[in-house]
């Protein structure tokens, strides 16, 4: 089996992102991989933090054999083990680190508000549904008792009636 240190191809339409991986020659780009062993992010604005390799991996499947593409050729050069720009990307990447933590906020003091009189509160019509467990606002129970009153009216029909039938 041929192996070939090559990119895989990731991201999406104009923000590409590549993983460096240990493929068999034989398999398509963004096909299965024997291992990854490493990044490569062009869209990182340091250009010494965009690669992130594997180095004892890369060195240990180039013993094997395996051969890298000639664009990661380049990056083993710079970027691997004993690579001529190791102290720069560590540096640069140091950087990249330090920019992305974001310093914490001081906690904001919570202002108390204004308690609203009860009165405000019973006054104001019923917005939405209600939350469960809320007291139902006074029209609704005042429906509620309509409501029930002609069931109770019926009865006192019928009394009615039989009286005037007699």
């Amino acid at each position: 089996m041929s192996v070939r240190i090559r990119m895989k191809k990731f991201g999406r339409k104009h923000r590409p992102y590549y993983r460096i991986c240990a493929m068999d020659i034989r398999r398509p780009r963004d096909g299965r991989v024997l291992e990854e062993l490493g990044t490569y992010d062009p869209l990182v604005p340091d250009t010494d933090a965009r690669a992130v390799l594997n180095g004892e991996r890369i060195a240990y499947w180039i013993s094997v054999g395996a051969r890298p593409s000639d664009k990661v050729q380049v990056l083993i050069k710079k970027y691997g083990a004993g690579g001529t720009h190791v102290a720069t990307q560590q540096a640069a990447l140091d950087r990249l680190a330090q920019s992305r933590r974001r310093p914490e906020p001081p906690p904001m003091p919570k202002a108390e508000k204004p308690a609203k009189p009860a009165s405000e509160e019973r006054d104001r019509p019923a917005k939405g549904r209600r939350k469960p467990g809320a007291e139902r606002p006074k029209e609704a129970t005042a429906a509620l008792e309509v409501a029930a009153a002609p069931e109770a009216a019926p009865v006192a029909d019928e009394a009615a009636t039989t009286e005037e039938k007699s």
